[in-house]
C-alpha cells in the first residue's frame, strides 16, 4: 500500500538516545573535558612506540593548515618526527611547502592484532573485491562520490609485529587537488573478535560533543568522510572502526617548479638548437655502429652552485611558493650512434632518444639491444645523463639515505635533468643543431636523420623517468618505456635493486615502521621529479603548451627489479588498452587478468600495455621483492619481436599484434 502525503509520521523531535561509549572512550572524554592539550601528532592511531607512529594513520588532513594563497586552500603542517640513528631530525620545510599530500602515497594505518585472513583484506589479486559492499577498505573521492580500487597489504618486511603497518595502495593514481575518505569495518582480531576502536574516533563516531575547542574543529571533516563513506561505500557509520580524510596536492604545486623551469628556458632558445661542442667521433665504434659522436651542449642551470649532485634548485627568495631562477648554464653531455644500416641506407634514420637505467649513464646507448634496434629499423638513437639519477649521483644518494633532509637535492637535480632531456631534443631537430653537422650527413651533403620527428625509448628508470619526459616535452611524439613502473614508494619494497641501498638506510632508520613511513612521506617529494606526479597529463589533459603523447608499455613477466603491479596502476591511470591473453595460460595470478583495462583490438592507435613472459617465476604476493630463478627485466628489450613492434608503433604510428593472437612471449636471455 501507498501512504497518502500527511499520513506519515513526522520526523521525531526527540534527541537519540545517547550512545554508550567504551571505559577508554569514557576517559577520554574526561580528559578532553578537563582541558588536554593539543597533540602535534597524529591522535586517531595511537599505540605504536615507533617515531612514525606521530603521522599515523597516513595521510591525514589532520597535518594541513588552511591557506587561501593555495589551490586547495590548505598547506601541509608536517611536524619533525623522525631522526636518524646519530640523532638528526629530518626538516620538513620543503615537504611543507606542498598544499596537500602525494597522489600516489600509500595510506598507512598501525593495526597491532589484525587477523588479514579473517578479516579478508582486498589483494592485488581481486582488486574488484575492494569495491564490493562488504569491503573492510574503503576509499571514497569526496567530492564526486567515487570510490577508488584498491589493495592492503600487511608490510612483509617487519620483523616485529609491533612495527608492522597496514598499507593501503590505490589502484590508479589518485586525482590532484582532491580530498579522499579512508574507512576501515569489519577488522578482525587474532582472537577471532573485533579490533577495539580508537577511542577518539569513537567518540567522532557517537557524536559526543566534548569542551575541546581543537577536537571540536576537526569533528566536521570527520562527519564528511563518515557521511562519504556511508553514501558510496555503503559504510554504516555504526560499523566503521577507524575513518579520517586527507587531501592530494594539485597539479600545479606538484609539476610548477618543472613547467617553470621549462617554459623559462625554452625562453631564452627559441626556436634554435642550444650550442653545442663535439669532443669525440668515433668510426666503427662497434661492428653495427658505423660513427659514434660525443659532446656536451649548454643547457640553463636552475639549481645551486654548478648544478652538480647535492645542489637543489635555486629559489628566487625565500618566500614558500618562490620559483627556481637560472644560476648560470651547465654543460650536458650527449652521445649519438649512427647505425651501419642507416650510413649505407638511402632514407634518413627516424631520431629516437634513448633513456637510461637505473643510476646508469648514457652510454647504456652502446647495448646490443640498442645497437639492433638501430640497425633493424634505421634509427639513430641520442642520450644524455638522467641528472639526478645516474651513476654520477650514486654519492649523493648514498648520503640521502641516512639523512633525508636531504632529498629535495635529489628531487630538484632530477627536475634539472629532464629539463637537460628536452634541451637534447632541441639538439637533435632543431636549425643549428646536430642535422647541420657534417657528421650526421652524408658526403652530398643530405641528411642522414629526418629531424621531423622525435621518439622515446627507454629501459627501467629509462621507463619511469620517460613517463615524465613524455608529460612535460613539448617535441616527443611516442614513447615506449620499457619495463617501467611509477611511485617509488612501492618501487622499492618490491625490487631487488634496493638491497644495497637498504643496506646503507637501514643502519641510520633501524625501525622498519619508520622506514616505510619516510617512503610514504618522501613520495611528496618524488612525485616532482618521476613520472606517478605527471602521469594525469601524458595521454591526456595536458600541460599548457605541451601535445598528449600515445605511450607503449613493455612490461616484463616476473621482473625482480620492477615490479609489474606499479607499471598496471600507471596503465589504469593514462586509460592504456592491454593484450589478451595477458600472459601463457594459469601463470597469471589475478582473478581477472588485466582488471580494469580495456583489451587491445588491432591495429590500434592507442595508448597500450603488453606483457611479455618470458616463463620466469611468478612475482611474490607479498610486498618483497622477486628472488626465485631468474630475472626477467632485460628479456623484452631483447626480443627481435618486441623490437619489430616498437618501431611500428614508434614511426607508423600502429600498434600491430607480434604474439598473433597468443600471450606474448620473449625469449629469456641471461
Amino acid at each position: 500500500t501507498t501512504e497518502a502525503p500527511g499520513d506519515t509520521e513526522p520526523p521525531s523531535t526527540e534527541p537519540l538516545p545517547p550512545v554508550e561509549l567504551s571505559i577508554e572512550a569514557t576517559a577520554r572524554l574526561e580528559e578532553l573535558n578537563a582541558g588536554a592539550e593539543q597533540p602535534e601528532c597524529e591522535y586517531l592511531n595511537t599505540g605504536m612506540d615507533a617515531a612514525a607512529g606521530c603521522y599515523l594513520p597516513y595521510p591525514s588532513d589532520w597535518f594541513t593548515v588552511a591557506d587561501d594563497s593555495t589551490a586547495t586552500g590548505l598547506r601541509v603542517n608536517l611536524p619533525a618526527a623522525l631522526s636518524n640513528a646519530d640523532g638528526v631530525t629530518v626538516d620538513m620545510a620543503e615537504w611543507n611547502r606542498n598544499d596537500g599530500f602525494s597522489p600516489n602515497s600509500p595510506i598507512l594505518v598501525h593495526l597491532p592484532g589484525l587477523d588479514a585472513g579473517a578479516t579478508g583484506l582486498p589483494s592485488w589479486t581481486d582488486i574488484g573485491a575492494s569495491l564490493s559492499e562488504t569491503s573492510p577498505v574503503v576509499l571514497v573521492d569526496i567530492g564526486t562520490g567515487e570510490r577508488i580500487p584498491l589493495w592492503a597489504e600487511l608490510d612483509a618486511h617487519a620483523v616485529d609485529d609491533a612495527d608492522r603497518l597496514l598499507t593501503i595502495i590505490p589502484a590508479v593514481s589518485l586525482e590532484e587537488g582532491h580530498t579522499y575518505a579512508v574507512g576501515l569495518r569489519n577488522l578482525i582480531g587474532a582472537d577471532g573478535g573485533a579490533l577495539p576502536l580508537d577511542p577518539d574516533f569513537e567518540l567522532y563516531r557517537a557524536g559526543t560533543p566534548t569542551t575541546s575547542d581543537w577536537f571540536e574543529t576537526r569533528r566536521e571533516s570527520m562527519n564528511s568522510a563518515i557521511a562519504a563513506l556511508f553514501e558510496a561505500g555503503g559504510v554504516q557509520p555504526d560499523e566503521v572502526q577507524l575513518a579520517w580524510s586527507f587531501t592530494t596536492a594539485s597539479a600545479d604545486n606538484t609539476a610548477g617548479r618543472m613547467l617553470h623551469i621549462r617554459d623559462d628556458a625554452l625562453a631564452t632558445l627559441g626556436d634554435g638548437a642550444p650550442a653545442y661542442t663535439i669532443t669525440a667521433v668515433t668510426p666503427n665504434s662497434h661492428d653495427d655502429i658505423a660513427i659514434q659522436v660525443e659532446g656536451t651542449y649548454t643547457v640553463p642551470n636552475y639549481l645551486t652552485g654548478d648544478g652538480a649532485p647535492g645542489n637543489s634548485f635555486n629559489y628566487s627568495s625565500d618566500d614558500i611558493d618562490s620559483l627556481p631562477e637560472q644560476n648560470g648554464t651547465l654543460e650536458a653531455p650527449f652521445i649519438c650512434n649512427i647505425s651501419v644500416a642507416t650510413v649505407n641506407g638511402t632514407e634518413p634514420a627516424h631520431l629516437v632518444q634513448y633513456g637510461h637505467g637505473l643510476l646508469g649513464s648514457h652510454r647504456e646507448i652502446n647495448a646490443g639491444n640498442v645497437r639492433a634496434m638501430s640497425n633493424e629499423h634505421n634509427v639513430v638513437h641520442c642520450a644524455t645523463k638522467w641528472a639526478g639519477m645516474s651513476e654520477d649521483d650514486i654519492g649523493n644518494a648514498a648520503a640521502t639515505l641516512t639523512e633525508f633532509s636531504n632529498f629535495d637535492t635529489m628531487a630538484d637535480r632530477l627536475q634539472q635533468g629532464v629539463l637537460n632531456q628536452i634541451f637534447l631534443g632541441r639538439l637533435m631537430t632543431r636549425d643549428g643543431g646536430l642535422a647541420d653537422d657534417a657528421n650526421f650527413q652524408r658526403a652530398d651533403g643530405t641528411p642522414l636523420i629526418d629531424t621531423a620527428h622525435l621518439d622515446y625509448d627507454g629501459n627501467s628508470q629509462g621507463g619511469i623517468m620517460g613517463l615524465m619526459l613524455a608529460a612535460v616535452s613539448p617535441d616527443i611524439e611516442r614513447a615506449v618505456l620499457g619495463v617501467p613502473g611509477m611511485n617509488y614508494s612501492l618501487l622499492l619494497p618490491r625490487s631487488v635493486d634496493f638491497d644495497t641501498y637498504e643496506a646503507i638506510m637501514k643502519p641510520a632508520y633501524p625501525n622498519d615502521a619508520d622506514r616505510v613511513m619516510i617512503f610514504a612521506i618522501v613520495q611528496m617529494l618524488w612525485d616532482r621529479g618521476e613520472g606517478a606526479g605527471y602521469v594525469h597529463h601524458v595521454t591526456s589533459d595536458p600541460y599548457p603548451g605541451t601535445p598528449a603523447k600515445t605511450v607503449l608499455l613493455h612490461v616484463a613477466y616476473g621482473d625482480h627489479q620492477v615490479s609489474e603491479l606499479s607499471a598496471l596502476i600507471e596503465a589504469r591511470t593514462l586509460g592504456a588498452a592491454i593484450h589478451q591473453p595477458v600472459a601463457i595460460d594459469g601463470r597469471w595470478a589475478e582473478k581477472e587478468p588485466g582488471w580494469g583495462l580495456e583489451p587491445i583490438a588491432y591495429p590500434y592507435d592507442g595508448s597500450a600495455i603488453i606483457i611479455w613472459d618470458s616463463g620466469m617465476a611468478p612475482i611474490p604476493f607479498e610486498n618483497v621483492p622477486p628472488r626465485e630463478g631468474n630475472d626477467s627485466h632485460e628479456d623484452p628489450r631483447r626480443d627481435p619481436d618486441v623490437r619489430r613492434q616498437k618501431a611500428a608503433f614508434l614511426f607508423d604510428d600502429t600498434l600491430i599484434d607480434v604474439c598473433d593472437g597468443a600471450a606474448c612471449e620473449a625469449d629469456h636471455n641471461p
